[in-house]
């Protein structure tokens, strides 16, 4: 059968071979005693392999506290582990479970990270991936050659449907591409849902056949399963293109039950991912995190971004993209959502880094605040991707394009 081999950062004050050999054990066919079904036979089929150890190097204090463990010397390497396919199936949770179950409660670990994971091409084409990915948002949107560029309804929660409106009336008006809801707005008791879909959604449907151009927003469908189905059909109904889902709060199974509709495209928000990834010794990395969304199916996910208001640096930040990019084995690719305080002013450091235009680059406060409207924020965003692009430095920028010249005035200093 295929393999499936994951990448893990570890840290042990025990050998690293038999730390990771514990690791095998423990997330295949073995416990911690030897129990009279394992034979050789069912080893050899279903026992997790240990397939590589780098060894990195020691230090003197273990990065995750252990009361149990106090040996004053811990090494820390890079392990590749391999399962058969057979294990899991094509079943996500139980593949989740193999990959970053009990082994983070390991007594022999004073730190472990999922680095990456490698997939089979053929374990990959049993799922059907993003149904639109970064070719069919752009198509939804009519989006060529440039970032799409997309904002946040703010305040984030508190705003009637009647007022959410008339924000994305103002923000269609300028040539907004994306809209989402934010991530802690569902249904509340002055903006139910059905009632933000209608009346955001009459604008966007009437500027629409007014321009030929159709606004996409994201309504925040997360919930429980049966919920989240309703919604889907009501923005079905309302002619909407996008649902947004808080992907860690959900969960793989229902997020994926979505995909599989493949009616809308899906906006993946990763809101809680600090908890899973803000320690280097603990968690997983965005490169493994991304794939198994992937295989769920969402089209768009958030990758934070250059010079952002949060912890993350701008190498993971480009490392996050880059991975969105990479092609799985069928082709597709998920569209990487820049965002986390961003305004014009950061375009040109993404261009230098990145080198793509591949983006949903979402800006809050950055179109929202703008000194001369949020219709002057979008044109901003606009501008300075423009100018990046085009080879300009921020400051050549400036002379060129009023609207971005008073962002940078706004916040350039931040």
């Amino acid at each position: 059968m295929e393999r499936i081999t994951a990448t893990y950062f570890i840290e042990t004050p025990f050998e690293p071979e038999k730390a990771a050999e514990v690791l095998a054990g423990e997330q295949s066919s073995g416990t911690f005693v030897a129990v009279p079904g394992e034979t050789a036979e069912l080893k050899e089929r279903f026992a997790a392999r240990v397939e590589s150890i780098e060894k990195i190097t020691t230090v003197n204090q273990a990065s995750i506290p252990s009361e149990k463990l106090s040996l004053g010397v811990y090494h820390q390497a890079v392990v590749k582990v391999s399962w058969s396919a057979e294990n899991f199936g094509y079943n996500l949770p139980v593949l989740i479970s193999t990959l970053q179950g009990n082994l983070y409660e390991l007594r022999q670990f004073t730190g472990l990270k999922l680095m990456d994971i490698d997939f089979p091409d053929a374990y990959v084409a049993h799922f059907r991936g993003p149904r639109f990915g970064i070719e069919g948002c752009r198509k939804l949107t009519n989006v060529q050659s440039r970032p799409l560029i997309g904002t946040i309804i703010k305040p984030s929660i508190g705003l009637t449907p009647e007022q959410t409106a008339e924000m994305v009336q103002t923000l269609g008006e300028a040539g907004i591409d994306f809209v989402k809801d934010d991530e802690l707005l569902s249904s509340s008791a002055n903006s139910p849902f059905e009632k933000r879909v209608e009346a955001v959604m009459n604008v966007v449907n009437r500027l629409a056949d007014k321009t030929g151009k159709k606004v996409m927003y994201a309504f925040n469908i997360s919930g429980e399963v049966d919920e989240m189905l309703s919604r889907y059909e009501t923005i079905i109904k309302a002619g909407g293109t996008c649902a947004m889902i808080s992907l860690n709060s959900v969960g793989v199974s229902a997020t994926k039950k979505i995909c599989d509709i493949g009616a809308l495209a899906i906006h993946g928000h990763r809101n809680g991912w600090g908890m899973m990834t803000r320690h280097p010794l603990l968690g997983i990395d965005f490169p493994a995190y991304q794939k198994l969304w992937r295989l769920t199916g969402v089209d768009q996910i958030h990758v934070n971004g250059i010079q952002n208001k949060f912890w993350e640096s701008d190498d993971s930040v480009v490392r996050s993209i880059e991975a969105c990019l990479k092609p799985m084995a069928a082709g597709y690719a998920v569209l990487p959502v820049v965002s986390s305080g961003q305004w014009g002013g950061q375009a040109f450091e993404t261009w230098r880094r990145t080198k793509t235009v591949d983006l949903l680059y979402m800006a809050g406060g950055g179109i929202m605040a703008h000194p001369m409207g949020a219709a002057a924020g979008v044109a901003a965003l606009q501008q300075a991707w423009k100018g990046a692009v085009d080879g300009l430095q921020l400051e050549e920028a400036v002379n060129i394009y009023p609207e971005f010249a008073k962002s940078v005035e706004k916040f350039g200093g931040k």
